[in-house]
């Protein structure tokens, strides 16, 4: 298969990315922790279950390569497959949050487990030291020019924060927020790191927007709507919404402020707010219950994601 082949099989028939993310790996861990000591086989189990009670409902599935390739077996055939090709987290001890890949893999070995796509997650903050975001920029080059060669869609998550240490869910950051993301988009565009989708945070926390705040608020609704327009403008690629670990509801009310504000995003790649309730069912009660949940809340929390995506997402060309 060529890229546009592959980018096919991880779009629905309405041309749309209804995607399912479960590559996390530190998350998960985090997760598992408060109930016992997290094992490898307690993840890639989970990961298994989630693939096999929900891809029948996604377009495609993001998995990881170190716990997830056995879930890779039990998706539904309908559903294509991301791998993520980024190791778990980052370095804390050292300044810019600097990416690193999965040592015993590369893009052709992506591909030779049958993915469709390499996913590579980038925190990035467009007002950082240069030398730290020039080394970030050759990084991507790489992966883009290896995603060239085997002919593979390269799908760049973008994940902006703040290197001066604001809190990035405080309302400081939330004024800084349009900023650092549109503005990444606008590089990360461009031609030489050769990108075909972008999966990007909303522009906004939508829990500082006015009528969706509990408590302080940043943005009025026009100003927050104002942001949106100007994300879709700051990129000709494709791009797709990630959850951010924000509640299933938060995140379909999100995707229709967005398309009521002009935003012309093309999917979504939704991870913790479609399964995360369902870690402790199955660490406390067992597998026949996490299916259960799966079969139940899993499903219907997928099925509101897709009914939303219908009448608000925009086909991609």
């Amino acid at each position: 298969m060529n890229k546009q082949e592959h980018l096919n099989q991880l779009m629905n028939e309405e041309g749309i990315i209804s995607a399912l993310a479960i590559d996390q790996r530190g998350a998960i861990k985090k997760m598992i922790a408060p109930y016992k000591e997290p094992e490898g086989n307690d993840i890639s189990d989970f990961k298994s279950l989630v693939a096999t009670e929900l891809t029948p409902y996604t377009s495609s599935i993001l998995l990881d390569p170190e716990y997830g390739l056995p879930a890779a077996g039990k998706k539904a055939k309908s559903s294509g497959l991301l791998l993520a090709y980024e190791k778990s987290g980052y370095d804390a001890t050292t300044p810019g949050r600097l990416p690193d890949l999965l040592d015993v893999w590369s893009v052709h070995r992506l591909k030779e487990a049958g993915t469709d796509a390499c996913k590579f997650l980038l925190y990035y903050d467009v007002d950082e030291d240069k030398a730290i975001n020039d080394q970030k920029h050759a990084f991507i080059e790489r992966i883009g020019a290896e995603c060239v060669a085997e002919d593979l869609p390269f799908f760049l998550e973008l994940v902006s924060y703040d290197a001066s240490g604001l809190d990035v869910k405080g309302a400081d950051y939330a004024k800084a927020k349009p900023h650092k993301v549109n503005e990444m988009m606008k590089e990360f565009s461009a031609e030489k790191y050769h990108v075909d989708v972008l999966k990007v945070e909303v522009p906004v926390n939508m829990t500082f927007v006015e009528g969706y705040s509990d408590g302080e608020v940043v943005y009025s609704q026009d100003e927050a709507a104002k942001y949106f327009v100007e994300q879709s403008q700051a990129s000709h690629l494709p791009f797709i919404f990630l959850s951010a670990g924000v509640s299933a509801e938060l995140f379909r009310d999100t995707l229709r402020f967005a398309k009521e504000a002009g935003s012309t995003f093309n999917g979504v790649l939704c991870g913790r707010a479609t399964w995360a309730d369902g870690v402790p069912v199955f660490v406390q009660d067992g597998e026949q219950a996490a299916i259960e949940w799966l079969q139940t809340q899993g499903k219907q929390n997928i099925d509101e994601l897709n009914e939303v995506l219908k009448t608000t997402a925009t086909p991609i060309k």
